[in-house]
C-alpha cells in the first residue's frame, strides 16, 4: 500500500503538469472551433444569401406573371368590348339603309306626310348618336379616302378646284375613327 500512496506535493505537481498539457491542447482547440464557428458562419452567410437570391428570383418571376395576368384580363376586356361594338355594329349596318329610305322619302312626299316621316328620321338619328355613330356628310369638303369612296367623278367648273366632293349619293357612319361605312360620293378631278 505504501507504494500507492504517492507524495501529495509530487501528486500536485504531476497534477499540475497533467493540467497544464489538458489546458495547452484545450487552448489549442479554442482557436480551431473558432475557425470551424467561422467556416460554419460562411456557409450559413452564403446559404443565406442563396436563399435571398432566389426569394429576388420567386418575387421577380411572381411579379411578372401578376402582370402578365393583368394585361391579358386587360386584353381579353378590350377584345370583349370590341367583340360587343361590333356586333352592335353589325346590327345598325343593316338599320342604315332605312334611314336612307327614309331621306329619299322627304323629297317626294305630302306635307302631311313629311311630318311624319321627319319625325320617325329624328327618332332614327338620335339612336344613333346615342350610340356614338356620327354620319359622314362630306359635300363641299376635300376628298378623303379615309371616309369616302368616290363612284363618280366629274371634271371641276372654273373657279372650282379639282379634288373636292361635288355631290353625296350614300352618306356614311363611323363611331370614333372606326368607319362603319364609307360615304359614296362624286369627286371633281
Amino acid at each position: 500500500m505504501s507504494e500507492e500512496i504517492k507524495d501529495p506535493a509530487a501528486a500536485g505537481s504531476e497534477g499540475a503538469g497533467g493540467a497544464a498539457e489538458q489546458a495547452q491542447p484545450a487552448a489549442e482547440a479554442v482557436p480551431e472551433q473558432d475557425a470551424r464557428a467561422a467556416e460554419a458562419d460562411k456557409a450559413r452567410a452564403a446559404e443565406l444569401e442563396k436563399a435571398k437570391a432566389e426569394a429576388a428570383d420567386y418575387k421577380d418571376k411572381w411579379m411578372r406573371s401578376a402582370a402578365e395576368f393583368d394585361n391579358f384580363r386587360k386584353r381579353n376586356e378590350q377584345t370583349r368590348r370590341n367583340a360587343y361594338l361590333d356586333g352592335k355594329a353589325d346590327v345598325l349596318l343593316k338599320v342604315f339603309p332605312v334611314g336612307d329610305n327614309l331621306e329619299r322619302a322627304l323629297l317626294t312626299c305630302d306635307e302631311q306626310t313629311k311630318k311624319g316621316i321627319e319625325l320617325v328620321l329624328r327618332s332614327f338619328k338620335k339612336l344613333l348618336e346615342e350610340e356614338g355613330i356620327e354620319e359622314i356628310d362630306p359635300k363641299d369638303e376635300e376628298f378623303d379616302p379615309a371616309f369616302c369612296e368616290a363612284i363618280m367623278s366629274e371634271p371641276a367648273a372654273e373657279g372650282v378646284e379639282p379634288g373636292y366632293v361635288k355631290e353625296v349619293f350614300l352618306k356614311g357612319y363611323k363611331r370614333g375613327d372606326k368607319v362603319l361605312r364609307f360615304a359614296q360620293v362624286k369627286v371633281t378631278t
